[in-house]
């Protein structure tokens, strides 16, 4: 009856998964991430993980006995995967195909392997992670997002920037100008009303997931020029890999010079995925980046021997802090600063306490934010609250004491990039709270912070687009980068 169970719950699954294909024509499996590439069409669904499995008596427990070994230990991650299903997501519906079955499809009746309170139970169980996918729905999104109403009162996106495809990474100069990059391989100079690509900028590998990444400002700017751009580097010795690399430059008229690489991954790998790639300086000057396992899960993450599924801290020239957690460490990367991370693209410093945050793209569910520290172990792949983009699982474990794990999670998928702490109050009480980037659903997730504790998530900004990045400008605005098509908003408080 058990296996008779979990093929009711496949065939169940089946009529939900529709296939989708990356832009290299390859169908997502586990080893192809397509939680940044996901369509606008797309059902928003619930992310906070609210289930409460004691409200639904021994449904928790039916569920990891009999469905977990297939779709993964968190429900709410295979709810994901419920859009289309042939019979219905209703609690009765779902009951209905659990206890009479669905003949026609050579489903058997499980009437005979639990009680009809059983069955009641687990259909609500499982209908609950249907109900969390609604709570993404938006309601009363405006047609044309201008003005946001927020906790902090209404707030209006100013379109400052619209020239770039994808605007992955940007940055407000002291003097006021805009620095965007392009994804595709170009850096814009936006000063006053008047945009120009500046020349003399590295060659970028632009396939698929691959090319000009985040851009970040020295500390010191005002006075040593110097900006920084992390970057998909191809090869030099030809074929077709490629890896994650950081250039420092300085801004001369309409070209850079004084261009040198600063740090470049090893090793070089043909996948086209999970580069990383976030820069954030600390308040002591040191850099902080993060590159990811480039598709290699199973290889890199747990591996101190290449920069793969990292996050790492160098000095501004690129040498080494000889306090780094992995310096002495015969063999290691000696820039490590953490690792056990799977594709992180947010990351910022709160420079009031030096705390260190990172978002982080898991696969079918299981995005991370997590406080980063020196030396630990984050546990990608052993451990994990996602699942295959198939369906199926490829840890049945969530933690593990052997490693730190995440501050909170988002089950399903939000595909979180860019990352930025709110650092003024200009925005109400919003002083401290971490603001996160929603490529899937299109808005952005305000995740309120007091002394390191979590306290409450706030959906921002609905519908205002693929959201590639936010930042806080050095004007003390907050500005989000978003795609298809790409812009850069200024977010003004209504007075």
């Amino acid at each position: 009856m058990k296996y008779q169970l979990l093929t009711l719950l496949l065939f169940l699954m089946a009529f939900s998964c529709k296939t989708k294909q990356a832009p290299n024509g390859k169908v997502p499996n586990e080893k192809t991430d397509l939680s940044e590439n996901l369509p606008e069409e797309e059902v928003p669904i619930k992310t906070i993980p609210i289930v409460s499995p004691e409200n639904f008596g021994n449904a928790a427990k039916n569920y990891a006995e009999y469905c977990a070994g297939c779709h993964g230990v968190k429900m709410e991650a295979f709810a994901d995967v419920q859009r289309g299903w042939k019979h219905g997501t209703s609690k009765e519906a779902i009951a209905k195909s659990i206890k009479v079955g669905i003949p026609k499809n050579g489903m058997p009746s499980y009437d005979t392997t639990f009680t009809d309170k059983e069955i009641e139970n687990l259909a609500a169980y499982i209908h609950s992670g249907v109900e969390l996918f609604n709570s993404y729905g938006f309601e009363n999104e405006p047609d044309n997002p201008t003005v946001f109403e927020t906790s902090a009162g209404k707030v209006k996106a100013e379109l400052v920037f619209d020239r770039a495809d994808i605007p992955w990474g940007f940055a407000i100069l002291p003097n006021g100008n805009l620095l965007v990059s392009d994804r595709k391989g170009d850096l814009y100079l936006k000063q006053g009303q008047e945009s120009q690509k500046l020349k003399n900028v590295p060659d970028v590998k632009t396939t698929f997931q691959g090319g000009l990444l985040d851009v970040e400002l020295h500390p010191n700017y005002a006075e040593n020029g110097w900006i920084y751009v992390s970057y998909s580097k191809p090869n030099p010795k030809g074929g077709d890999s490629s890896t994650t690399a950081i250039f420092r430059a300085k801004i001369s008229g309409n070209s850079l010079t004084e261009v040198e690489d600063i740090f470049v991954a090893t090793p070089y790998l043909e996948t086209g995925h999970h580069y990383g790639s976030k820069l954030f300086f600390d308040k002591n000057g040191y850099l902080f980046f993060t590159v990811g396992d480039r598709g290699k899960r199973d290889i890199n993450p747990q591996s101190l021997k290449n920069h793969c599924g990292k996050v790492h801290r160098i000095k501004d020239d690129g040498s080494i802090p000889k306090d780094n957690p992995f310096v002495k460490v015969a063999g290691a990367m000696k820039s490590i600063y953490s690792y056990g991370h799977r594709n992180p693209q947010g990351l910022v410093v709160n420079m009031e306490n030096g705390t260190i945050w990172e978002s982080e793209h898991g696969p079918r569910g299981g995005d991370e934010l997590n406080i980063v520290m020196p030396g630990k172990n984050y546990g990608w792949p052993i451990v994990s609250y996602g699942i295959n983009y198939n369906g199926t699982t490829f840890t049945d474990k969530t933690s593990d004491s052997k490693f730190k794990g995440p501050e909170t999670y988002w089950v399903p998928s939000i595909a979180p990039c860019g990352m930025t702490m709110i650092t003024n109050n200009k925005y109400g009480d919003w002083k401290g709270d971490v603001l996160i980037g929603s490529l899937r659903f299109d808005y952005v997730n305000k995740v309120s912070i007091k002394d390191d504790v979590i306290l409450g998530e706030e959906q921002l900004f609905p519908k205002i687009g693929r959201v590639r990045n936010v930042e806080m400008g050095s004007d003390g605005f907050l500005y989000v980068a978003v795609e298809d098509p790409g812009r850069v908003y200024k977010m003004v408080p209504v007075q």
